[in-house]
């Protein structure tokens, strides 16, 4: 009975945080502009500051690899540069300076790691029916967390990565991979948003639930059950935004390059 209620009242936060940080993310995304930008760039400084946690660098490492991210992160404000290019130049020599300073190679692809789908969600917003695009993007990530979450609890069997994270089973990933699926077409027709993204949200899927896998090796390697503890049934914002980094990185990296 008592294992019963731990269950439900870790589903009821997860619930309840899920469904407020969409409705914060949606808010912002829709307001676009600067307001945007600041919660993306809160994101990606809680990112940067986890990702240093987990390579157990010391508390003035970790101070140093979120100052680092302040410039790249402040050049892509609307009211400045603007996410392109160049801000992803500056975001490159930041995680090279810092590897450097620091001596840990991997402080420097925590930039990377957190600042690429960042400006890139910016990049995305800032295109025409930009708000929509991003609602895409961020939606597919968010349709296959449910999908694999409510999906392998239902169904279990064969775990899919249990030496990486035990609890990710295959009946999940093909849960979280149907709803993206959908989703993403559901989205993309409504919207009148480019052809291809009405059937990318599946190849879609399989790219969210690698950042979520690479993430949780991350965590085995450091030995923590998640990345942070401030949100709820959800962890810290690498845990929730996991997904996000390679869906966002290659769908802005693919409307940049003309691809879409």
């Amino acid at each position: 009975m008592t294992a019963a209620l731990a269950r439900s009242s870790d589903l009821n936060a997860r619930l309840v945080t899920g469904v407020a940080l969409i409705v914060v993310a949606v808010a912002a995304l829709w307001l676009g502009g600067v307001v945007f930008w600041l919660l993306a760039s809160v994101a990606a400084m809680l990112m940067v500051a986890e990702w240093a946690g987990l390579a157990h660098a010391s508390q003035g490492r970790i101070r140093l690899s979120v100052a680092a991210m302040i410039l790249p992160i402040a050049l892509a404000c609307p009211l400045l540069w603007g996410a392109e290019r160049d801000t992803v130049a500056v975001l490159g020599i930041a995680g090279i300076m810092v590897a450097i300073v620091t001596g840990q190679g991997r402080l420097g692809l925590g930039l990377l790691f957190a600042g690429l789908p960042t400006i890139g969600l910016m990049y995305l917003r800032g295109l025409p029916n930009g708000a929509l695009l991003t609602l895409w993007a961020l939606a597919i990530v968010w349709a296959t967390d449910t999908g694999a979450y409510f999906a392998g609890r239902a169904i279990g069997g064969p775990k899919l990565a249990p030496r990486v994270s035990p609890s990710k089973t295959w009946a999940g990933l093909g849960g979280g991979v149907v709803a993206a699926g959908l989703v993403g077409l559901l989205i993309a027709a409504l919207a009148g948003l480019p052809a291809p993204l009405r059937w990318l949200g599946a190849p879609m899927a399989l790219l969210a639930q690698s950042g979520d896998l690479f993430e949780s090796w991350l965590k085995r390697r450091a030995g923590v059950k998640d990345s942070g503890r401030f949100l709820p049934g959800h962890g810290g914002a690498l845990d929730r935004l996991d997904g996000v980094v390679p869906v966002a990185t290659l769908i802005a990296a693919l409307f940049a390059g003309g691809a879409l």
